[in-house]
């Protein structure tokens, strides 16, 4: 059955470390994906299907994880007209999974869309401002705000939607936190380790910073997916998150 977004999107403090740590999948195919999350096991609450995955393997990848009890974050930042994302909407509550990721740039018509269709059955994660983008990158695609400021607006669109969080990067979740309240979700992407390489985000922090500024979960990939001990790596981040909760 879909996960009741109650268990999703209660406030930080309501939640266990291990289930505010998301593992991102970004893998070619599914036997690397099912193996990663074989060895990870129940150090991650959460495990992230994105695009490369759910584009090379299809909704089977997100019912496979499923049938072996873990929740599924589809993060596919759907943008499109309001129907074509309620449709799209109402296919991933009949997946099961946990949560989704909609363009809060896709206005207040598609927003609704997508909360209507989840109809409590999903968590809808409004995007902000993408982790990889910077001031000079937001000004190229036409928009005059700085980011904070474009994360703030996003987010308050997000809210008066009715959607249960935002995506943001660990730079804006203090802002955001105070503009959201304690409830809603805030997940951030772009969180390494001390001394990891960020490889393609402009706005990280390591996982302590990232819980310290209001977020209730954290997405890793890279230092926990291209570790040689995978399990350990996640659960040296949960000790780095630990101290801040």
């Amino acid at each position: 059955m879909p996960a009741n977004t109650s268990e999703i999107s209660s406030s930080p403090a309501a939640l266990k470390v291990r289930e505010r740590l998301i593992v991102a999948l970004d893998v070619p195919n599914a036997r690397e994906a099912v193996g990663l999350v074989r060895s990870i096991g129940d150090a991650a609450g959460i495990y992230k299907i994105g695009l490369q995955l759910f584009v090379a393997e299809g909704p089977a990848m997100v019912r496979e994880l499923i049938a072996s009890n873990r929740r599924v974050f589809l993060d596919l930042k759907l943008h499109d007209i309001p129907n074509t994302v309620s449709q799209a909407v109402k296919s991933a509550v009949d997946l099961g999974a946990s949560m989704l990721t909609v363009h809060a740039g896709g206005g207040s018509a598609m927003l609704n869309a997508a909360t209507e269709a989840a109809a409590g059955r999903l968590n809808i994660l409004a995007v902000t401002v993408l982790t990889s983008m910077d001031q000079d990158a937001l000004h190229e695609v036409g928009v005059p705000s700085t980011i904070l400021d474009q994360a703030l607006k996003m987010a308050a669109l997000a809210k008066s939607t009715g959607c249960g969080g935002v995506v943001t990067s660990p730079r804006e979740a203090s802002a955001l936190r105070k503009l959201l309240g304690p409830d809603m979700a805030i997940v951030t992407p772009g969180v390494r380790p001390a001394g990891s390489d960020v490889n393609d985000q402009k706005r990280v922090a390591t996982p302590g910073e990232a819980i310290a500024a209001g977020a209730s979960h954290i997405v890793v990939g890279r230092p926990i997916t291209h570790a040689s001990d995978p399990t350990q790596a996640a659960l040296a981040i949960i000790r780095e998150m630990e101290p801040s909760t």
